[in-house]
């Protein structure tokens, strides 16, 4: 390339330089530490003019500088160098100055950073993805120009630091290290800097340390609008988090703020708040044109509050102008020297850090465990696989159970996941199995969860948050997206956040529910570049598959959801109610490998490719088109991110015809990415679709309007096929009589239909009960507490190693105005776990699963645990 002209320099370039011109240079030898402190503040302030200079010309790409912020610099002096940072944009000198203290050359840290302003592949904070401040050797953790969404993982950095030490185990940092966060006022308003801050105070006032200094570095302004007076020292003071307050133009009192701010987080594990007051110089970018928000008059008054020049008055003995010269000459002399450094020049080494680790390897990985001894221990001495077929909800039990006693750095945390067990019972027994220490509740916010998350997972730790309904996750789905899964793109790998995050969701919950427990917006989780998103659906999968993202997280740092469908939690039936057919086997040795899904069936003439809700509903169209003659294969497609390429095409050609079935909206949904991977896979045969509504889905029985149901699946079936559906028998009925509300309930008349018609066929305004599309209409769905009149109570959520053998299914519900059957033993309890189980006397005890007895629960349910007794509501355990 050519040699760029020489750049006059800058309007306040040359302030600086006029002033340091008029400082004596004689005096005593200069102070060492506050030379230090110099070069990297002018450092920081010449790599934003140069950066400035290299823009205009073409050769750079980010503008965000940290003049005026300097007094940064001061705030990494009061840290070590293995103290993680989660740093603002605004923090050019806080990195050299840790650079420095590291042991590095100035010229060093200089470089590194125009690595990162020319996307060099040499930038050691993303490998030429993104001008970010990071460096995992400096224990700079980089951020993605944050406005304050890298607190929730700060906290929970600082969490596991102290967590970890409790369990003994190792993280990446000292055991005694303290994390710095730093962020904007403008940010401070941010819902994830409200909501870690928050965080903060309530770990204090549950007495769980927290070694955290938060930096709030002020300049008054967010872009172009200005904080109010005195907003920011209001809103920085929260419950038990210490507040100090420093001047960013008055050295001494930036340092000794700093060193009681760090004070506080190292020695007493508190966390703290330094407000800094900073000032804001070169405008917010290269592109933003102060003038046109600030008077002159504003812009020149914030020359008297320089942090470098007011450090430069306190050294003596050197002569500071041409010091800065000097550094100013080799940052230009670096910046040319990158013109030609290596960039990015294709797809694949941009997406190096996004491919997924060796198959091989994570198979070997989900396989380990520990001995059967270890096991035994654990599980009582009855082993989940020698229990005989077992619920969805139970094999997630299980598997849990295992991942606890096979990884000890692995920590299950969400709400209402510990002493209750889940609002589902999915984790019940774990805390009273594995302690408080690694199965606790969190407080309501599912920003702070996820952050948790990534703090536990960035440290070495393995989190398994747990998100209590699927329409909870939208708030906080940055956590996700712009934290999680970015974090080892935009650090070239070099760091990681393993987690695997367990989401109840999708719809077909009956006896309660409406939009937020019925929510089946995947879109947002499919479109998130790296992210693994499984839907487990058959009990004999959920745990291999869960096996599966566990051994990727530890593997390769792997971040997935795993989305359990609440409706099939408690499933047991499949065809016919009692025959067992949503049962299924625990194989602590099955393999699901991410990204292949599971054929059921071997027809040729229809493929039907579904998951979720949609396997079930799917299953049991295929076996009334069996009876028709028409032959089927169902592909569970498993994952939903990434999809089974392979598996879509090798069983779509296996029919040539292809019905796609999908359970989420129309637009936006799974059954999208299904076609084009069969488009794009050159599949030519005839495909359709069918899909949920684009609704939000509305409670009770309405919920059957804009869900997808098992006759839409049956109709788009016989319609590829080129099949007319069955037609009922007239059906006859006596005309409806009003009668007096005394009188008994009305009974429908017989009904005489063909032989050969199934439910679905039937006319749903003539039956007395609304038929339930996936499931039978005598067996409850996703709320085990809404027992149909008769029916046995749903068996025990958690596998209970010393439960006792299975009782034997009841007899099926009488008519209606029958009396029911007497078939709950009076030694039955009720818990106060929503979607709560009623367990058997002995087989329950509170030490070995941390469930509760009657005189433990503080509710009118636990006072009269008459199983006539009616139903209360559901207990949505939050809001």
């Amino acid at each position: 390339m050519t040699t760029p002209k020489e750049s006059a320099p800058a309007p306040h370039d040359a302030h600086v330089r006029a002033v340091l011109a008029e400082q004596p240079t004689g005096g005593p030898a200069p102070d060492a530490r506050l030379l230090g402190l110099f070069d990297a503040m002018a450092g920081s302030r010449l790599l934003d003019i140069q950066a400035r200079r290299m823009r205009e010309r073409g050769q750079g790409f980010y503008t965000i500088g940290s003049a005026g912020h300097e007094s940064n610099a001061l705030v990494a002096e009061a840290l070590r160098s293995t103290d993680p940072a989660l740093l603002h944009y605004r923090s050019g000198a806080f990195f050299l100055a840790r650079a420095l203290q590291a042991g590095r050359p100035l010229t060093e840290a200089l470089r590194a950073v125009l690595h990162g302003v020319v996307g060099s592949v040499a930038d050691p904070a993303s490998g030429g993805r993104h001008k970010v401040w990071g460096d995992a050797s400096l224990s700079v953790i980089p951020q993605t120009s944050t406005i304050a969404s890298q607190l929730p993982r700060a906290v929970g950095t600082a969490f596991a630091i102290a967590r970890a030490q409790r369990l003994g185990l190792p993280t990446r940092w000292p055991r005694d290290a303290v994390v710095v966060a730093s962020f904007g006022d403008a940010s401070i308003n941010h819902s994830t800097a409200a909501g870690a801050l928050n965080t903060a105070g309530y770990c204090l006032r549950q007495g769980l340390p927290l070694p955290i200094v938060f930096v709030c570095e002020d300049n008054g302004l967010g872009i172009s609008v200005p904080s109010p007076q005195g907003w920011v020292a209001e809103a920085a003071q929260r419950p038990g988090i210490h507040y100090v307050y420093a001047e960013g133009d008055e050295p001494d009192s930036v340092s000794a703020a700093a060193a009681e701010a760090v004070a506080i987080a190292r020695e007493r594990r508190r966390p703290a708040l330094l407000h800094l007051r900073t000032v804001r110089y070169l405008a917010h970018a290269g592109s933003d044109v102060e003038s046109a928000y600030r008077s002159p008059a504003e812009i020149a008054a914030e020359l008297l509050h320089d942090p470098l020049l007011a450090l430069a008055a306190e050294l003596t003995g050197v002569d500071l102008a041409a010091r800065y010269a000097e550094i100013a000459d080799t940052v230009a002399a670096l910046a040319d020297e990158l013109l030609d450094a290596a960039t990015l020049t294709s797809a694949a080494a941009v997406m190096a850090p996004l491919v997924p680790a060796d198959p091989a390897v994570i198979s070997r990985e989900a396989l380990r465990r520990p001995d059967d001894e270890r096991r035994g221990e654990v599980f009582s001495g009855r082993l989940p696989e020698d229990a005989g077929p077992l619920t969805l909800a139970q094999v997630i039990n299980a598997a849990l159970a295992d991942a606890l006693v096979t990884r000890p750095e692995l920590l299950v945390f969400g709400e209402d996941v510990g002493r209750k067990g889940g609002v589902y019972g999915l984790t019940r027994g774990l805390q009273a199995r594995f302690g408080q220490a690694r199965v606790f509740d969190t407080l309501l916010d599912e920003q702070a969860i996820l952050g948790l998350g990534l703090g536990f997972g960035v440290s070495g730790l393995l989190p398994v948050p747990e998100i209590q309904y699927l329409a909870y996750l939208h708030n906080a789905e940055d956590q996700l997206r712009g934290e999680a899964a970015s974090l080892k793109f935009f650090s070239d790998g070099a760091f990681t956040n393993p987690m695997v995050v367990r989401v109840a969701g999708l719809a077909y919950q009956r006896g309660f529910g409406g939009h937020f427990h019925n929510d089946d917006a995947v879109g947002v989780l499919r479109d998130i570049p790296g992210i693994v998103v499984a839907v487990p659906s058959r009990p004999e999968d959920a745990a291999p598959m869960l096996r599966s993202c566990l051994a990727a997280a530890t593997t390769s740092g792997q971040v997935s959801v795993f989305l359990e469908p609440i409706a099939l939690y408690h499933e047991r039936d499949l065809h016919e109610p009692g025959d067992r057919g949503w049962l299924g086997d625990y194989d602590p040795s099955a393999d699901a490998p991410i990204g292949v899904g599971r054929t059921h069936g071997d027809g040729t003439d229809l493929t039907i490719i579904t998951y979720g809700n949609g396997l079930r509903m799917s299953l049991r169209v295929v076996a009334r088109l069996a009876e028709r003659g028409v032959q089927s294969r169902v592909l569970d497609l498993r994952w939903i991110a990434p999809l089974p390429a392979e598996d879509i095409l090798r069983e779509a050609g296996a029919s040539g015809r292809v019905l796609v079935v999908d359970e989420t909206r129309r637009s936006g949904g799974v059954g999208e990415g299904v076609l084009s991977e069969l488009v794009d896979g050159g599949f030519t045969g005839p495909m359709a679709r069918v899909t949920s509504k684009d609704s939000y889905i509305p409670l009770g029985d309405a919920a059957d309007h804009v869900l997808l149901s098992e006759a839409d699946i049956e109709a788009a079936a016989l319609t590829m096929l080129g099949l007319r559906p069955l037609q009922a028998a007239p059906l006859q009925t006596a005309p409806l009589q009003t009668a007096p509300l005394e009188t008994a309930p009305l009974e429908p008349a017989p009904l005489e239909i063909a032989a050969s018609v199934s439910v679905t066929e039937l006319v749903s305004e003539l039956v007395t009960e609304p038929i339930e599309f996936g499931a039978p209409t005598d067996v409850p769905i996703g709320d085990p507490d809404a027992v149909v009149d008769g029916a046995e109570p749903p068996e025990a959520l958690l596998y209970d190693p010393e439960a006792e053998a299975e009782p034997p299914l009841p007899p099926p519900p009488g008519p209606p105005g029958a009396e029911p059957a007497e078939t709950v033993p009076p030694e039955y309890v009720p818990t106060d776990a929503v979607g709560s189980f009623l367990a058997r006397g002995p087989a329950w005890s509170v030490s070995e699963t941390g469930g509760h007895t009657a005189e433990e629960l503080h509710d009118e349910e636990a006072e009269d645990p008459s199983p006539d007794r009616p139903r209360r509501g559901f207990h949505f355990g939050r809001r």
